[in-house]
């Protein structure tokens, strides 16, 4: 047996013992990209195995905080691909225009950019105060941030190039207080947003949805898995609710793809038909 497979053996002996203890279940997740960010987190705790690893997340709960936090945080930002806002802005907005209540879930939040900035779209076009968006995210670490709406005041400048490229109305600026190298986002901004813990390859549907944006979370998923959160996106959208994906992810070649028709070729936003 070569090193490769030996690995692939205490990588699938780690993930089943987290999902038997804490209940978490990773076993599905892409191997190559599990794969690194265990790594990570073996070089972090100052280890040098996985099986080290195991041994100290299974009797450790702060271990496992912190082992959770590397295998689910994602590189985000406000605005993040302006062009999927600007449309959002522009062949979305229109369709939330007729619904006397709007209820958005956030799916895979993160530490809370990309609510943030729906948050603000929607205040701009005169939506925020009929609707409730629904942020969750499987670690509570990122959602204490997301929570907290406090951002590092050097990426200002970045959002405020992509706020503007997404059609923003306004003078960025007018939405956050600068302190102590911080952004600071108004209680008005945060009032209508949710922030929960959920687990999209354990848990089910929590209520009917007009839009769902899981962006940049299904990349990291093996097909088994995908087919799981697809169908569980399908059975929480209203008929003609809204799906916002991912640059690297589609409905395509799925299950589902005859349920959805494509609002914008390439900004992956789909109109549910069926």
């Amino acid at each position: 047996m070569g090193k490769e497979q030996l690995e692939d053996i205490e990588i699938q002996l780690l993930l089943e013992g987290i999902f038997r203890y804490y209940g978490f279940d990773f076993r599905n997740y892409a191997l190559a990209s599990i794969k690194r960010r265990i790594w990570h987190a073996i070089h972090a705790e100052g280890l040098t195995s996985i099986s080290g690893l195991q041994e100290k997340v299974l009797h450790s709960p702060e271990c496992m905080e912190r082992f959770l936090y590397k295998l689910s945080v994602n590189v985000t930002s406000m605005f993040r691909d302006p062009s999927f806002f600007l449309v959002f802005r522009n062949k979305v907005v229109p369709i939330l225009r007729t619904y006397p209540f709007i209820r958005i879930w956030h799916a895979g939040c993160s530490t809370g950019e990309e609510v943030y900035s729906m948050a603000i779209l929607l205040h701009e076009e005169g939506l925020y105060h009929r609707s409730r968006l629904y942020a969750t995210d499987i670690n509570e670490i990122s959602l204490r941030t997301a929570r907290a709406g406090i951002f590092s005041l050097e990426l200002m400048q970045e959002y405020t190039q992509n706020y503007l490229l997404a059609g923003g109305k306004k003078s960025f600026s007018e939405y956050y207080t600068a302190a102590y190298e911080n952004a600071i986002f108004p209680s008005y901004i945060k009032d209508n947003i949710i922030f929960s813990q959920h687990n999209l390859v354990t848990d089910n549907s929590f209520n009917e949805f007009n839009i769902i944006l899981c962006r940049n979370v299904l990349i990291y998923f093996d097909k088994v898995l995908q087919k799981r959160v697809h169908n569980l996106f399908y059975d929480s959208l209203i008929m003609f609710g809204i799906l916002g994906l991912g640059r690297q992810e589609s409905v395509k070649f799925t299950t589902h793809e005859p349920d959805y028709e494509e609002l914008e070729k390439g900004e992956k936003l789909y109109r549910r038909i069926c």
